[in-house]
């Protein structure tokens, strides 16, 4: 039901993507916003009064068919070429696919792929996701419209056209960043003329209000405007945890010439929000789910505050059409986030000497934990030239550009103090232990990446696909309760290689190498030996083999894949009651992941399905310590299945039926493989009904999420040397009217 009805976007020129990097981009300290406004002015000396098809076709209004429609997926590195034809793996879901399956947080995007699953996924918390079994960095694998940002935060979906996911190592698109692959948000444009308004009921009593209208204005409509604004009360059955969430999004483009095309947006949100902690093992048992009550919040004490989660973002683009079919692009991004983290956390059994589980008896260790006044800012500010030349025989589309980006991390000092002991029944009440008790790490990055892509036409059916990104960077930290700051800089490439061939029409065969960087730092902690300093950079290596092939009922997608990504361990006692150092991080063995995903759609008269599915095996290999070898990562389920299926009933027009399998195997709880949660399977069923009015449409969506209630662990993430066990969501229904008039 996810992919079965497609918006085609109007195409605009395509703009890069890449990873943060500094906002110095002359010698003085100056916004990137303001930079870009210069070169936008400068583009408006030069425009031109010929006509530019990329740009004309932006004229055009969108329209939604039902069926397959090609997709392109700029989170790869080449524009508006559609993902069927490209020599990547990436999926593509749209704001109809969004609304159908309620979607409002990135962690419930992992329902749409086999590929994608949860890490670590706390409601009322920011979203993790893996990809191929490797957890997607929240401050490096995340971008909005190309431009990196920082996930640390509640991103909002309700402005978003579409979120891109690249699925395996994406140096070709980031500096560094994790190996699993990258996420992009797509803001919604005002290329329609649209006035909707949608109202929402779920089980529990949560309620929202939403209204999008999008406008054209002046002489040959060539200004635009879209306002989106969201209002939604947040309460789940998951007791003690009722929050609100809210959402402005103003954006705007200017048509100024045929060439000439300025964008600009604004988006603020905020949620506000208890979160929830998981469950754990008891001792040495994973307990049954069955016996647990998945609406139980352990973060319910009467002196429990919400994570307040506010976000501002920014941002500006020009994109100036030059002679010959080349384009300039001028993007540029700032995001500011504010946070106060808060929450009655448990961890740990110091009863029983064990810190990564809860006690046998179903007690645990409370800590009163808080760190308020956050703030994190990442500005970004990336310039393109995209075109196409000839050497000889051979035909090149290409694109070349500088991405600057500066990210800012600022913290107060935090509190984690033991306040009591608590029961996994929720009933035990203990005092606050608010008062501050220790430091925390500002951090500030500059960054500095120049990139080169480019798609060689070869014999007839085949390409040859390049990328190239040279990156600089510089880090710094500093602990905010005493005077101590370490820094260093490091520069490398990350190369991208592909050869594709379309062996029949609309059938590609491909071939693809490249690599990604990690670049990691000593924690800057007495008990670490070389505390502050730098790491080698930490390089992954992939390797994929695919075949994709489209036809009028079928569109299909075959891939094998290998990824390599050395190991950041840490020895030694790292006792820091210890007067000397005696904690030593270094690198030791590989973990590597060997997959094979499968995805099919299929369109058969009132029937349309999509499957994707996923076998890995994930394993740690090559390290000095042979009991280490073999052994499987933590929280990777081992093969994967997303199924969604619709009927259209053809005895009354307009309704759609709608099912949702989601199964996945088994998980690891702890590091050495001695304990793991079973596998587990979902079903979600949904209908809508759209009805023709006289001023517009209507369109009535139901939905039973976990249909059967099943109770299982959804997930087991080791987070902060500590295992813990989330359960899923009981059965919720949900109602929603949209009008679209």
């Amino acid at each position: 039901m996810a992919f079965t009805r497609f918006p085609i976007a109007p195409r605009l020129p395509s703009q890069a993507s890449a990873r943060p990097c500094s906002s110095r981009c002359t010698g003085g300290r100056r916004s990137p916003l303001v930079l870009a406004a210069a070169l936008c002015c400068a583009g408006l000396a030069q425009a031109q009064p010929v006509a530019n098809p990329a740009t004309s076709a932006s004229q055009l209004p969108s329209v939604t068919i039902t069926g397959r429609v090609p997709q392109a997926a700029g989170v790869g590195g080449f524009g508006d070429e559609p993902a069927a034809r490209t020599p990547q793996s990436a999926v593509v879901i749209n704001a109809a696919a969004m609304a159908d399956a309620g979607a409002t947080q990135i962690s419930q995007l992992s329902r749409f792929d086999a590929s994608v699953s949860d890490a670590y996924n706390a409601e009322g918390y920011w979203s993790f996701l893996t990809i191929r079994g490797y957890v997607a960095d929240n401050q490096y694998n995340y971008r909005r419209d190309g431009l990196p940002i920082n996930a640390e935060t509640a991103l909002p979906l309700g402005n978003k056209q579409r979120v891109e996911v690249l699925k395996g190592t994406s140096g070709i698109q980031a500096g560094t960043s994790s190996p699993g692959g990258l996420v992009n948000l797509v803001v919604k444009r005002p290329d329609v003329i649209l006035r909707s308004a949608s109202i929402g009921l779920r089980q529990g009593g949560g309620t929202s209000v939403s209204v999008d209208v999008s406008e054209r204005f002046g002489p040959q409509a060539s200004l635009g405007l879209r306002v989106n604004a969201l209002s939604e009360e947040l309460k789940p059955q998951t007791r003690s945890a009722d929050g609100e969430r809210r959402l402005l999004a103003v954006a705007a483009d200017w048509r100024i010439a045929a060439q000439t095309l300025v964008e600009a947006e604004v988006e603020v949100s905020h949620q506000s929000q208890p979160s929830v902690p998981g469950f754990s093992m008891l001792g040495n048992v994973v307990p049954d789910a069955r016996t647990i009550d998945p609406r139980i919040n352990l973060n319910n004490q009467p002196w429990s505050l919400p994570v307040v989660l506010d976000g501002q973002t920014a941002s500006l683009r020009m994109t100036q059409g030059l002679s010959n079919g080349w384009s300039l692009v001028a993007h540029a991004a700032s995001q500011q986030l504010k946070s106060d983290d808060r929450i009655a956390f448990p961890s740990g059994c110091s009863a029983e000497n064990n810190f990564t589980r809860y006690c046998s008896d179903g007690s645990f260790d409370f800590y009163d934990f808080r760190s308020e006044g956050e703030r994190r800012r990442t500005d970004a500010l990336d310039v393109s030239l995209k075109g196409a030349v000839s050497t000889g025989a051979l035909s090149h589309e290409v694109v070349a550009g500088v991405l600057k980006s500066h990210h800012r991390a600022r913290f107060n000092d935090q509190t984690f103090r033991f306040a009591g002991v608590g029961q996994i029944d929720g009933s035990v009440v203990v005092p606050a232990a608010a008062a501050t008790n220790d430091g925390n790490t500002n951090r500030n990055e500059r960054s500095t990446e120049f990139y080169l892509r480019d798609k060689v036409e070869l014999a007839t059916g085949s390409s040859l696909w390049f990328g190239l990104r040279h990156s600089r960077i510089t880090r710094e930290t500093s602990r905010t309760e005493r005077d101590e700051t370490t820094s260093y800089s490091q520069s490398f490439n990350t190369p991208w290689l592909a050869l594709s061939h379309e062996f029949a029409p609309q059938q590609l065969v491909y071939a693809s190498w490249g690599e990604g960087i990690e670049s990691r730092v000593v924690p800057n902690r007495a008990q670490y030996v070389d505390a502050g300093q730098a790491l080698a950079p930490v390089k992954s290596r992939q390797a994929e083999i695919g075949l994709k092939g489209r036809g009028d009922m079928l569109a299909w997608s075959a891939t094998a894949f290998t990824i390599r990504n050395p190991q950041v361990t840490t020895t030694g006692a790292c006792d820091p009651t210890i007067g000397t150092p005696n904690c030593i991080v270094g690198i030791d063995g590989t973990e590597r992941h060997r997959g094979l995903e499968l995805t099919a759609d299929t369109n058969a008269g009132a029937w349309s399905t999509h499957a994707s599915a996923m076998l890995l095996q994930a394993r740690r290999v090559g390290s000095s310590d042979p009991s280490l070898n073999r052994l499987r990562p933590t929280n990777v389920p081992a093969r994967a299945l997303r199924l969604d299926s619709t009927y259209n009933v053809e005895t009354l027009p307009g309704l759609q039926l709608q099912a949702a399998l989601v199964h996945e195997g088994n998980r690891i709880v702890l590091p050495d493989n001695s304990a793991q949660i079973p596998a587990w399977t979902r079903i979600d069923l949904a209908s809508r009904y759209t009805q023709t009015i006289a001023a517009g449409k209507l369109t009535w969506r139901f939905a039973l999420d976990n249909a059967t209630n099943r109770r299982a662990w959804h997930e087991s993430p080791y987070q902060f040397s500590h295992a813990y066990l989330f359960p899923m969501a009981p059965r919720t229904w949900r109602l929603s009217l949209q009008a679209d008039l």
